[in-house]
């Protein structure tokens, strides 16, 4: 008996793909200040600056017009695609199944696509200006700071320097969270951490503090870090494709991990995850292309910190 795919079949699996997407959305996004519906190829991050009330000394005098502070960032949208093809006998189920392991992967390889273009607005190249022809350099002064593998802070206007390298400690999360506070970083917003599993496991390990002061910090039963110094962390791998974290090209054993305030990332959707499903008559298989737009830029360079650590044993 022949199989031929169905309407039905093909609103299954892009009704399964969104489904699982909504259930295992990406680790950064919703870290991010998010900007959806974007129309073309690239999206704005509106910058407003901060201005200084004046007293009124007589009266009737002259108003003296505030001029607050308003540039731009702009990102860029980049077209993903992720086509596979499934053997006939496999369609019936990988169709039909929000288990099945295309739909898994298609939609794990979507969320690392997000999070690949998050983490390279935390630690790449801002576009500034009316046209996004000036490059803002995260190592600028007045931009992000960075915290060298040792834990010394960096002087800010060069990136990061080759040192002796160190994993993740208390003390770097503290050196952290003082930037953040330093550069006027609202308290109320969110503060996130993000590192690999190797510099979570040697702050799990830490003797820094006594045991009592790191109860509410380790969860000991789950295994994983809690809130410290005011950060949530999470966890993402260097990838060697690009997808996740990536080494420092100067301290090349140490990776790039950050510390930031909530948006403090622009995150520019023009088309979330989406389906197609199509017969490839040269291969004699069903095509299935999952595909995404999306980009992110840097809205806020005070507000991130990049700290090099150990990469690895």
């Amino acid at each position: 008996m022949s199989f031929s795919i169905t309407e039905n079949m093909v609103r299954q699996f892009y009704d399964n793909v969104l489904m699982l997407s909504q259930q295992k959305d990406s680790r950064l996004q919703a870290t991010c200040q998010i900007k959806s519906g974007v129309k073309g190829d690239s999206f704005t991050a509106e910058r407003i600056g901060s201005g200084e009330m004046y007293e009124r000394a007589t009266r009737h005098q002259d108003v003296e017009f505030i001029h607050t502070p308003h540039s731009r960032r702009i990102g860029f949208i980049h077209d993903m695609e992720y086509p596979d093809l499934i053997d006939k006998h496999d369609e019936p189920k990988v169709l039909t199944d929000i288990r099945s392991p295309y739909v898994q992967a298609a939609v794990a390889a979507a969320n690392r696509a997000k999070d690949r273009w998050i983490i390279s607005a935390l630690g790449g190249i801002a576009n500034a200006g009316k046209n996004g022809t000036t490059l803002v350099n995260p190592y600028d002064v007045g931009e992000c700071r960075i915290i060298n593998g040792d834990g010394t802070l960096h002087t800010a206007g060069s990136d990061g320097t080759d040192t002796t390298q160190t994993t993740l400690t208390a003390a770097k999360v503290l050196l952290a969270k003082y930037l953040l506070d330093q550069a006027e970083v609202d308290p109320s917003r969110k503060r996130y951490f993000v590192t690999n599993a190797y510099n979570l496991q040697a702050l799990l390990a830490s003797t820094e503090y006594g045991s009592e002061e790191f109860k509410a910090a380790r969860d000991i039963v789950q295994g994983k870090m809690g809130m410290l110094h005011g950060f949530e962390f999470i966890q993402v791998e260097y990838r060697a494709t690009g997808t996740g974290l990536q080494m420092h090209a100067v301290d090349t054993t140490c990776v790039e991990s950050f510390a930031y305030a909530e948006g403090s990332v622009t995150f520019g959707i023009g088309g979330d995850i989406n389906t197609m499903i199509e017969r490839n008559v040269n291969k004699n298989a069903t095509q299935i292309t999952t595909t995404l737009n999306v980009g992110a830029v840097r809205n806020e360079g005070p507000a991130v910190v990049k700290v090099l650590l150990k990469a690895a044993a």
